[in-house]
């Protein structure tokens, strides 16, 4: 389902025609944080070839990094579905949280009370100033849509997650939903 006005929860959906962008060709974004200031998200769909212990040795745990974009991608991020174990957590929205204490989310992931299901990890963000998210969508650069997974997505969306959002949208995204992701191999 498409939405018109931005709010955070909302799924950033890349219009087909982003080509030759490394960061968001395909992507699809959670919006973490849209206010007056600008906005914030996760690519929820490009993981990485590194687990949380390859960059977290003292974690025991082979969970996925994600691309969340390309702003400071030198530092880990998280979201969740799990505020009742991680304190000082943000909710985003629909069940869905971010950040919180992180010295005990390390401990609840080495005691097995947390699993790949309720947390996703992130290096980078990807991040917009005032306006810039609104004049991207004014170029027609993403598709705003409602997060109908709720909680649900973070063990829902995968590489594949990109063309499946673009098949719902249906009409003229369906050619695209098949499309190679560089077109200048086909």
């Amino acid at each position: 389902m498409i939405s018109e006005k931005l709010q955070k929860g909302q799924l950033l959906i890349a219009e087909p025609s982003i080509l030759g962008d490394l960061s968001f060709n395909r992507s699809v974004i959670l919006l973490a944080e849209h206010n007056e200031e600008g906005s914030v998200g996760f690519i929820l769909n490009k993981p990485l070839d590194y687990t949380i212990s390859d960059l977290l040795p003292e974690i025991e745990a082979s969970f996925k990094i994600y691309n969340g974009g390309p702003v400071e991608q030198d530092n880990l991020y998280f979201i969740h579905t799990i505020p009742k174990l991680i304190t000082n957590s943000v909710e985003i929205s629909n069940g869905i949280y971010w950040g919180g204490d992180f010295e005990l989310t390390k401990s609840l992931i080495n005691d097995g009370k947390i699993n790949k299901e309720d947390i996703r990890f992130f290096l980078g963000y990807s991040g917009w100033e005032q306006k810039q998210l609104e004049s991207e969508l004014e170029s027609n650069s993403w598709i705003v849509a409602i997060n109908t997974l709720k909680k649900e997505i973070l063990s829902k969306s995968s590489k594949k997650f990109w063309k499946e959002k673009i098949s719902e949208l249906g009409g003229e995204y369906i050619i695209w939903s098949n499309a190679p992701e560089n077109p200048g191999l086909n």
